[in-house]
């Protein structure tokens, strides 16, 4: 997901790209802003398709006080009359910090840097590409002309003192702030959760895309009990493991489970 400014029907616009993959397809959607309330206690923004408009695709993005609330609408491929709800997504304002290096280099808040999208839609059903694999075909903004976000593959190593059970799973956390101080654990920097993952415990990496650059710390634990929790009898890493990511960088890391939760 990505929201840029570009330049359609002779306005500037604010524009949504998203994309995914499904059952082997790949699908790319543009929408253009066409609806704002701003109040004091509330920001609301209606995104649809730039063709079709909310006939074909609908996003809805709320954001009031500390969070933040996505929901999606599609009429699943014109198979339907109306777009019906999709997917939706919430989140919650954790961490202040991370965000002020993007805010510096892109200089935010302006509009320069558009997309030109003057006749880009001009004889288009929809503002929707599709592929079985790589860029879709007549894709305007593709993931690799996308700005500053990079890629990091992470991965995690066993000590040899311990045997994984290959159908239980190990999360790999990333953080932003480091969890480990001294010989503890800081709970309260959880809060600075950047990503995490859940592994088949079979499974020893992961990588990660669109992720800003930075510095980041990279944690494993093995869920022996197999509760979705790291609690007594866990199996975990111990050590700050770091990382920088480079704009539109790729890096790379390694830690190791060491440590039984007592």
């Amino acid at each position: 997901m990505s929201f840029f400014i570009c330049y359609n029907n002779s306005q500037f616009k604010l524009a949504f790209r998203n994309g995914g993959t499904f059952t082997g397809l790949q699908r790319v959607a543009y929408m253009a802003c066409d609806s704002v309330s701003e109040t004091g206690t509330q920001s609301y923004y209606q995104f649809s398709d730039f063709v079709q408009g909310k006939k074909r695709d609908i996003v809805d993005v709320l954001f009031r006080n500390d969070s933040l609330y996505l929901t999606a609408y599609t009429n699943k491929q014109n198979t339907q009359s109306t777009a019906t709800i999709h997917m939706s997504w919430s989140a919650k304002l954790q961490d202040t910090t991370s965000c002020q290096n993007a805010k510096t280099a892109c200089s935010f808040p302006q509009k320069s840097g558009f997309e030109d999208f003057s006749t880009t839609f001009a004889t288009a059903a929809e503002a929707v590409y599709y592929a079985n694999s790589g860029d879709p075909a007549g894709d305007p903004y593709t993931e690799s002309q996308q700005p500053y976000l990079g890629q990091s593959t992470l991965s995690y190593t066993v000590s040899s003192s311990y045997t994984l059970n290959s159908s239980n799973h190990v999360f790999l956390i990333v953080t932003t702030q480091p969890l480990i101080s001294g010989t503890g654990v800081n709970m309260a920097n959880l809060i600075y959760r950047s990503r995490y993952v859940i592994l088949s415990a079979s499974s020893k990496s992961y990588v990660f895309n669109y992720m800003h650059p930075g510095t980041y710390y990279l944690y494993a634990v093995y869920d022996a009990n197999s509760d979705g929790t790291m609690d007594s009898g866990d199996y975990v890493s111990t050590t700050n493991t770091t990382f920088t990511l480079s704009p539109k960088g790729t890096a790379s890391a390694t830690t190791q489970i060491n440590f039984t939760i007592p």
